[in-house]
């Protein structure tokens, strides 16, 4: 048996050397060979076939390093779909275990210089949601496969029947007030041909009746009497029939009873009201929720245990919504990606003028215009511009119902 065969002493005491990890400094990628100390990485380096091996790195060197970049980062996020694919784990733990099969592309012949460099590289790229700890950077897998996107258009879906419906419905509500405004003013229009009626007072007062009071005989009279009676106008043959005397009518009470007219005349138009009034409860019952977290807003973060972070009172935009509550927050400024949950954030107020969108109650998911701000009952006054209810003017809205739009 030779000296350096398979099942020689010396070649198993190799063997059981090589098996675990080396350092990473005495390991030469381009050759792919992995030295045990200094002296032995020193003759390698200075050994023909490194020095061919450098010479084609020499020709291109940025193609090489890139490659082994795209390598390492294709490993790396293969191994962490495998193992945490739903799971936010530290970038140490996933690292240890990559690093644990010996001919893995290693850090130092890539891009990066640092484990920190890379994290940081895949939460500016979107690839995975960075979160920043006193333990260490910490990564959750961003899943982008075709069946997580087959679900996801699939809820998008069924969100855009469900505002279909509603939207189905509010013009049903609509088209019922159209009809009740052309029901009332029906009566009104029917006497256009005819001239309008010219109100005028009734006067009692007469020769025969100067003192406005009018006499009632309760005794049977005769043919010559009747023949009077039938003479004299139509309104006193009228009031003759009942058994009291009638008061001369005041002012005041002329004037409260054209304010009753009027009232009666103006009935139409209450009734709308009222019955606006009811579609606003109507909606507003149905569109109040206590989740109001949606896509393409901005958005202020109040958490104040992330001010050591430099985030605390700083604006992002929402670029997903996970389960209604938590929100994936893109900073404007430092362009990192955070998940937080509604409660640690807060609506932004745009200028006067700009876009904002209805987050909650009866207009919720509809876009307006700020224009006005009232500082003190924490409202504001805007106008729709898009859907269904274009045009309409929101008096009173409260400051947690709108915010601002990404442009």
């Amino acid at each position: 048996m030779g000296k350096n065969e398979f099942l020689t002493p010396k070649a198993i005491a190799n063997r059981i050397k090589a098996k675990g990890l080396q350092k990473l400094r005495w390991y030469c990628q381009m050759c792919q060979k992995q030295c045990r100390d200094e002296n032995g990485f020193k003759c390698h380096c200075m050994s023909e076939s490194h020095q061919r091996q450098m010479q084609v790195f020499g020709q291109n060197p940025n193609r090489i390093v890139g490659g082994y970049s795209e390598e390492f980062e294709c490993a790396f996020l293969d191994l962490l779909r495998r193992s945490h694919r739903f799971s936010r784990i530290a970038a140490t733990v996933v690292y240890n275990e990559y690093i644990a099969d010996r001919h893995h592309v290693h850090m130092n012949s890539t891009e990066w210089a640092t484990l920190t460099e890379f994290v940081k590289y895949l939460g500016r790229t979107g690839k995975c949601k960075v979160d920043e700890t006193p333990k260490g950077w910490f990564i959750t897998y961003i899943d982008r496969d075709s069946e997580t996107l087959f679900k996801d258009r699939l809820k998008a879906k069924r969100l855009k029947a469900d505002l279909v419906d509603d939207e189905r419905q509010e013009r049903a509500i609509a088209q019922q007030i159209e009809r009740a405004q052309s029901m009332f003013p029906s009566s009104s229009s029917a006497s256009t041909d005819e001239p309008p009626a010219i109100p005028v007072e009734l006067d009692r007062k007469s020769e025969n009746n100067p003192g406005g009071k009018i006499a009632f005989l309760l005794q049977p009279t005769s043919a010559a009497t009747k023949s009077n009676l039938a003479d004299e106008p139509l309104a006193s043959s009228k009031a003759s029939k009942f058994g009291f005397e009638e008061e001369p009518i005041s002012s005041d009470k002329n004037a409260k009873k054209s304010k009753g007219s009027a009232a009666a005349g103006g009935g139409g138009s209450s009734a709308l009201d009222e019955l606006m009034k009811e579609e606003e409860k109507i909606k507003e019952r149905s569109n109040r929720k206590d989740y109001w977290l949606c896509e393409g807003i901005i958005v202020k973060v109040m958490s104040k245990s992330l001010a050591e972070k430099g985030y605390y009172k700083q604006k992002g935009v929402v670029k997903r919504v996970i389960d209604r509550y938590v929100g994936e927050i893109e900073m404007l400024e430092s362009k990192h990606v955070l998940r937080i949950d509604q409660e640690e954030l807060e609506t932004v107020i745009p200028q006067i003028g700009g876009l904002v969108r209805i987050v909650n109650g009866a207009y919720r998911g509809s876009t307006a215009r700020l224009i006005t701000v009232n500082t003190e009952k924490f409202c504001a006054k805007v106008q729709i511009e898009r859907g269904l209810y274009d045009g309409r003017v929101i008096q009173a809205i409260e400051y947690e119902d709108i915010c601002k739009i990404m442009q």
